[in-house]
This record gives C-alpha cells, sequence and structure tokens, in this order.
C-alpha cells in the first residue's frame, strides 16, 4: 500500500498489497507496514494477529528488514528528502551526547521520530493536547516548522523500485500541473512511463508465491483521477482474476476559485465512474461532508479535536481508518482474500462502498464489550469516511466490520459465555436486521505512536480507554481501540446521485479547459451515465433515494 503524497488525505501513489509467505522467511522487528506514513497505524511483524508479509517484503539490508511492496507515483519536486530509491540521504553519525534546547510547538502538529515510543513515554514527560515534548537521547530531534511533503512524515525505508517521479509536472506552482482527469489518462499512455511502470509492477508480482491482488489509492480532485482510471485498467486487464480494492482519496479543505472548485467535480465523477468499472470494490475515503460543490461542514470525531485546516490530522484519521478496514486479509488465523472481501459487499452490481469509523471507540475503563454495546442500544457509535451522511441510519445490504483494541488486560473481555466476535456479531444482527454482516475482532488496538498526531481529548487514556476525568498530568495516547467498517448502504444512491446531479447543472462549455485536457464531452456522458446506473443498485424499496428520481426526471 502507498504512502500519501503531502501529508495529506490525497494520495498521489497506487501500491500492491498481496499475501507473500515463504518457507523459512520469518519477518523481523521494526517494520512498517502503514497505508499512510504521516499515521503511526504501524503493525509490528511480530504481531501475533497480523501477517506483515500480506504487505511487506524481506529485504537485505540489515537496517531496513522489511520494506513495504509499494509503487508510488509522485510528481517532480514532491519527493523532498528521498533519493531516487525512495531513501533518505544520511548524514555523518555523531557519537557524542545530543541536547535539544529548542521550544517545543504545542497541539502535536509536527511530526516526531517515527520509532516506538512506549518506553521513552514512561520516562519523559510526553506531549498531550497543547502540552510539550521532550527529546530523548539518541532519538531523532523534533522537527519544526511547516511541514509540506509525506517524506516529511516517513519512517520506513523504500525499495528503489518503489519511487517513480513523473518529470513531466511539477509539485507546486501555477503552471505544469497535474490538474485534470484527462492530463492523467495521457499521462500512462506515454510508452515510456507505461513501460516503466508495467517493469516495476512485474517485479513485486513476480516474487510473490501467493498473488492475492492489488490495493490502489489515488486522488480523486486532481489528475491523480486519471492516473488511477489507467492503474485499475491495466490491472484489471493483466490480473483479471485478482481483487482490486480502489480508495479514492479527497483532501478535507477546498479552494476558494470556483473554477478550481469545478475541476475537482469533473475530476471525482470520472474518477468515480472510472475506478468503479475497474476495481472490485471503490471506496471513497475523506473527512469531506460532499463528493459534490456545495461545502458541508466536516465530519467530527467525538474524542479528537483535530485542526480541520491541517491534512496532516486528516490524513491520520483516514491511515488508521484505513489500517483497521484491511485488517480481514492480513490475518493469521483464517484470513479472508482480498476478493472474497470484495465478493461478500459487492453483489449485485454494488461496487462502491462506505467506510465508516469510531476512533477511538468509547470503550469506559473497566467495562467489557457487551456493556459497552449494550449502553449503545441500536445506535453505532461511528462517524461517516465516504462522503455519505446517510439519512437512513441502520439500513445496509452489506458490510465488514472490525473491531480492534479489546484486549482482556484493558478489560475488554466479554464477561460472559459468548466470545467477543459472537458478541459483536448479535449485535450487528439488531442493530442492521437482514444485513449480511461479517465481523472481525482482534485484541491488538491501532497504535498513535508518533507522527499520530496527539489530538485526543484529554478524556483519553495513555491505552486509549475513557476516563471518569482527566488526569492531573497528561501522558500522550499510545494506542487506541477503533471500530471500522465497509457498508453497502442506501445511502450510497444518494451520494452517486448527487455527485452526477452537480456535473449535470453545469454549462460544460464555460470549461473548455478542463476538456482540452484530453476529455471528450462523450466520455464525460457515459461517466454521468455509468454513476446513474451505480446508484440504482442501492434501490432498497423504501424510499430511499425518492428526491433523486424526481430530480432526473427533469
Amino acid at each position: 500500500m502507498g504512502p500519501g503524497r503531502e501529508s495529506g488525505a490525497g494520495n498521489r501513489d497506487w501500491g500492491q498489497g498481496w499475501d507473500r509467505d515463504r518457507v523459512g522467511a520469518r519477518p523481523g522487528p521494526g517494520a512498517d507496514p502503514r497505508p499512510l506514513p504521516q499515521a503511526a497505524a504501524l503493525l509490528r511483524p511480530d504481531a501475533a494477529e497480523l501477517r506483515s508479509s500480506a504487505l511487506l517484503r524481506a529485504g537485505r539490508d540489515a537496517r531496513a528488514p522489511h520494506t513495504p511492496r509499494l509503487v508510488a507515483l509522485e510528481l517532480k519536486g514532491g519527493v523532498g528528502t528521498l533519493g531516487a530509491g525512495g531513501t533518505a540521504g544520511t548524514p555523518g553519525t555523531w557519537d557524542g551526547d545530543v541536547a535539544d534546547y529548542r521550544e517545543s510547538s504545542g497541539g502535536g502538529s509536527a511530526p516526531q521520530d517515527g520509532g516506538d515510543s512506549a518506553d521513552s513515554a514512561e520516562n519523559a514527560p510526553s506531549e498531550g493536547k497543547g502540552g510539550s515534548s521532550t527529546s530523548v537521547p539518541g532519538a531523532a530531534p523534533v522537527q519544526d516548522g511547516p511541514v509540506r511533503l509525506w517524506s516529511d512524515y516517513l519512517s520506513v525505508r523504500l525499495h528503489p523500485k518503489s519511487l517513480y517521479v513523473i518529470p513531466q509536472y511539477m509539485h507546486d506552482g501555477e503552471c505544469g500541473v497535474l490538474e485534470a482527469f484527462g492530463q492523467g489518462e495521457r499521462l500512462l499512455q506515454d510508452p515510456a512511463c507505461l513501460e516503466e511502470l508495467e517493469d516495476r509492477l512485474h517485479f513485486y508480482v513476480e516474487e510473490c508465491d501467493y498473488l492475492q491482488g492489488f490495493q490502489v489509492l489515488c486522488d480523486l480532485h486532481d489528475g491523480f483521477s486519471g492516473v488511477g482510471a489507467k492503474v485499475t485498467e491495466l490491472l484489471y486487464d493483466e490480473y483479471s482474476r485478482k481483487g482490486i480494492l480502489s480508495w479514492g482519496l479527497m483532501p478535507l479543505a477546498g479552494p476558494a476559485d470556483r473554477g478550481k472548485n469545478v475541476c475537482r467535480l469533473l475530476n471525482a465523477a470520472l474518477g468515480t465512474a472510472h475506478l468503479a468499472r475497474h476495481s472490485s470494490l471503490l471506496c471513497p475515503l475523506s473527512l469531506r461532508g460532499t463528493l459534490g460543490i456545495k461545502p458541508q461542514p466536516p465530519v467530527r470525531f467525538p474524542y479528537i479535536d483535530y485542526d480541520a485546516s491541517l491534512d496532516y490530522h486528516s490524513s491520520a484519521i483516514l491511515a488508521a481508518a484505513l489500517d483497521t478496514l484491511t485488517v480481514p486479509f492480513r490475518l493469521r488465523a483464517a484470513p479472508a482474500s482480498m476478493g472474497h472481501l470484495a465478493e461478500s459487499l459487492h453483489f449485485c452490481g454494488r461496487k462502491v462502498v462506505a467506510a465508516w469509523a469510531s476512533l477511538p471507540f468509547p470503550v469506559p475503563h473497566g467495562l467489557a464489550l457487551h456493556d459497552v454495546l449494550g449502553a449503545c442500544g441500536q445506535d453505532v457509535p461511528w462517524e461517516p469516511l465516504s462522503c455519505c451522511r446517510d439519512p437512513a441510519l441502520g439500513r445496509c445490504f452489506a458490510q465488514c466490520v472490525v473491531l480492534r483494541g479489546m484486549r482482556g488486560d484493558s478489560s475488554g473481555r466479554p464477561a460472559s459465555l459468548l466470545s467477543a466476535e459472537e458478541t459483536l456479531r448479535r449485535f450487528l444482527h439488531g442493530a442492521f436486521p437482514g444485513a449480511f454482516s461479517t465481523c472481525r475482532v482482534l485484541e491488538q488496538p491501532c497504535p498513535t505512536a508518533p507522527p499520530f498526531p496527539q489530538f485526543f481529548s484529554p478524556l483519553v487514556g495513555r491505552r486509549g480507554f475513557l476516563l471518569d476525568r482527566p488526569p492531573a498530568r497528561s501522558s500522550a495516547v499510545e494506542s487506541v481501540p477503533v471500530l471500522a467498517a465497509l457498508q453497502a448502504a442506501p445511502g450510497l444512491r444518494r451520494l452517486l446521485a448527487g455527485l452526477r446531479q452537480d456535473v449535470r447543472g453545469l454549462d460544460t462549455r464555460r470549461w473548455a479547459s478542463f476538456f482540452a485536457a484530453g476529455v471528450e464531452q462523450d466520455e464525460l456522458q457515459e461517466a454521468l451515465e455509468e454513476l446513474a446506473a451505480l446508484a440504482q443498485c442501492y434501490e432498497d424499496g423504501d424510499g430511499v433515494g425518492d428526491d433523486d428520481d424526481a430530480a432526473d426526471s427533469d
């Protein structure tokens, strides 16, 4: 899976996740398979419940025993200190003592050392909300000042085959930017670029013992929507029997310029239609209230106080959710393959799914799982991550739910004859009657070590469980329980039909520059028809989407 591009929710890359278990190849400590490097949702290769080989490949360098199985596309000037091989330049070492006399910044908005902070948190004042942090001898110093690129948060080494810098477009600036869907499509029609991409892809594929499939992470709002569309088409043509899970990302903040907003809307519509066409599943991921052009307030979490203007914060939330949502095909015991996960959700043509997450899952310290779920009643305490604020909560066709962090040593084990998984299954059956539900429960929580931001409520304890009152001395939150789900739900009809209606309301003749980049009017019309067909797949016979039917009849 791929790292994000600039500490933002949007990714400019695509990655592969598959299963590779070689006989005698045991993963070593210290690897970092995080879906986005700016979040500390890392999984240790020695974790008992999750297989690191699903996302990592064994390396030969003792300093980097494992590297992500990843192909990432980035723009010129967008890799920061990373070299062509995906590794930062290594300065000369200093064996003496190091002292840091700088004033630390508050709020947890700057990244810290990407290593494990469990030991240092015990012995040094930890960073809390609005608190200060102290440097630890031997650890990398805290970075001060603005952080612009995803590589500023990267604490894992990449393989030389992972990073491909696109020379035709610039990362920053007003000209030479990859901003339109047609530009991204045309980019992968260049024989040199396509050959480079296929070479890197085949390098990873050929070393796999068992190829599950691919994960594609790409921006929906800019030209990378076109890149993602061509990548999924390439994968579908070459590996049609493998799972292709696509994650379309969109940053929380949008530009004030109407022209750029229209360009984003057109990119999102074309990208959604094309990605759904060649993917096993497509899930939009964003904290925006909508994929359309009308602004909506951002998603809020009861126990997180994040800054909506910082992509660093919003992308950390999405990364933690994505790390949880992909658990089913990374389990050591009875894993579900990517293909099986997709098949359980996309029947009847429902290839677009919505993500939901509770971060952290509100577990008062000392309560068992059945007590927590019993207190929820029929209301699941999660928030939408796919611009899908469903007015028909409690209704879905199919869902895959993952609950992690319910450990027996933290009073999370149900005090009943039912297992934690059976307890969750019965709750889902009551909350979503008639839906096809699968669920997984893990004891391993979601780590929130640096560079994950410390934006949690003072009522969230060190292990992520809720406290009765704020402690006298705050400490960093090292891990949290997370409840996340992928759903095929009726509310997706409103999302897809709304996106289509927003585009239909435009006078496309006024935006000739967008179509000059390589998109024909007929291609846009075909995409709108595909969105309409997708939206119809989510009719549930209970009146959901009637307003959309009326709007489409004009």
